[in-house]
Order: structure tokens, then sequence, then C-alpha cells
């Protein structure tokens, strides 16, 4: 019974964190001409690393294809709109700031999957994909799931490491932000462990916590309004891609002559 109860527990938490998205209403206007869109502002510091891409940069700099791979779970994808999801809107926006270079990009999603699980599949997906930048989002299903968070922070370090050692660059995504469901998981130890990880091994973090937290609070998304929309979920994920878009190009140091 109570294991019963545990994952009905985990489906009511993932229906949350993967579709709780929803547009504000739009407030009464003089005149008939559509709202523009939402911005996507985000704070300088959360889109600047100390970290760097050297291969990235090495990539572009010497005309070679940048072949990028993101390894996600199901927040990084928006089901039956992939080409709205966040992977799709950073190919395009990639494409967009290096046009005269050729960016290729897939995705692996392993839904279920906690850091650890992930972890030991990332040599082979190294192997067989041949990635020049591995983006590895995670925490959400370890959050979920009450992972320890040293075991988290363990398999976070195993599988950075495995990475580096098979020749790629890295980039870590975290947890998404919902205020729906802060009283649900508890998301501090996770985040915190990323980025002990991240500053550990010097790669990049990319703060979507800290980022979604920032248009849910100057109120650029409802995201906790109980309505749910497709709608709304695009928008976020056309600005995740483009800021992601952002974060790596100002991490492989890439100036304005290779963006333009």
């Amino acid at each position: 019974m109570k294991s019963a109860r545990t994952m009905l527990g985990l489906t009511l938490l993932a229906a949350c964190l993967t579709a709780g998205l929803a547009v504000a209403p739009a407030r009464a206007g003089d005149t008939a001409e559509p709202a523009p869109p939402p911005p996507c502002d985000v704070p300088a510091y959360l889109l600047s690393s100390e970290s760097s891409l050297p291969k990235v940069t090495d990539a572009i700099k010497s005309n070679r294809p940048l072949n990028v791979l993101v390894v996600g779970s199901r927040s990084s994808t928006i089901q039956g709109n992939e080409a709205s999801a966040y992977p799709a809107t950073l190919h395009a926006a990639l494409k967009e700031a290096l046009p005269s270079s050729t960016i290729d990009l897939s995705v692996e999603l392993q839904g279920k999957s906690t850091a650890e699980e992930t972890a030991g599949t990332l040599v082979k997906l190294v192997e067989a994909k041949k990635p020049t930048l591995v983006i590895w989002q995670t925490g959400t299903v370890d959050a979920m799931r009450a992972v320890d968070p040293d075991d988290f922070r363990t398999a976070i370090n195993e599988g950075v490491v495995a990475l580096r050692d098979a020749g790629t660059d890295v980039v870590l995504v975290n947890l998404q932000y919902s205020p729906r469901t802060e009283t649900m998981i508890s998301a501090p130890p996770y985040l915190d462990n990323m980025k002990v990880v991240a500053q550990q091994h010097d790669v990049p973090l990319f703060d979507r916590f800290a980022i979604m937290k920032q248009w849910s609070d100057a109120g650029y998304f409802d995201l906790f309004s109980t309505s749910h929309g497709v709608d709304l979920a695009k928008k976020v994920h056309a600005c995740l891609g483009r800021a992601l878009a952002k974060f790596v190009i100002d991490a492989a140091h890439l100036g304005p002559v290779q963006q333009n």
C-alpha cells in the first residue's frame, strides 16, 4: 500500500512539473492589437560562466561541425510538440547565432532515470553520438524520488568525469522551477550539489531553476496557475532554448565575428 501511494504521489508530482504551466490572463486594454509576446529577459549573471567550453570553441573556430547531445528527462520535452521544446529552440538559436557553422543536435530522453542511472549510460552515448558538447539536464527525478543528496552528488561527479574522459565538453542543467511543487519536493540539496560538482570540475552550470524563478517573480509567466496549457510550455521552452544558446556561446568565448 505504501508503494502504491508513493507511485501515485510521484505520478501527480510529475504531472505538475511537466504540465503545470499556464499563461497569465491578459488585462483589458483600449486597443484591439494582440499583446506582445512575454519577454525572455535574463539577468546577465545568470547567462555567464567562469568555466569554459574549449572543445566547442575549437570546433567553431576550426570550421568543424558542432555536435551537441542533450541528455534529459521529461522536462526537456513537450509531449507531442518536440519541435517547440527547448532542445529544438536551442538548436535554432545556435544556428542563427553561428550561421557559418554546421550545428547538429540530438536528444536522448531518459524520462524516469535518476542521475545515477543516466551516468551509467553516458559513455556509450558519447561513443555512439560523438558529440562535441553534452548538455546534461538532471535532478528532477532525483528530487521527486528523494534520492539521498550525497548519492546524487556522487552520481553527477562520476557522470561528469566519464564525459570529460570521453573527450567532450559538458554543460550541466539543473531542475526546472515550479512554485506549485515547492512544498512537495526539496530542491535546494540537489541544486547545491550540482553547483559543487560544477565548481569542482570547472564545468558551466546553466541555472534553469533560478532563471525560471526570475521569470515567475517578474510576472513574465504565471507558473503558479492551476490551469494547464501547451501554449505556455512552448513559450517557456522557447525562452529557455534562446537563453541556453547565449550561455553556451558565452562559455565558449565566441566573439561577435564568430556569432555573426
